[in-house]
């Protein structure tokens, strides 16, 4: 199975997207289910 390949641009994006969530109060699973982010324990 293949993987998706983001650019470098999209990371940042996301985890920049991410960061603003959680200083704003998101649980970092919220955050990792608006972003389509496997939430990994």
């Amino acid at each position: 199975m293949s993987r998706k390949q983001y650019a470098t641009e999209q990371i940042i994006g996301k985890l920049r997207e991410s960061e603003m969530a959680l200083a704003q109060g998101q649980t970092a699973a919220q955050v990792c289910h608006t972003s389509g982010i496997a939430n990994q324990n």
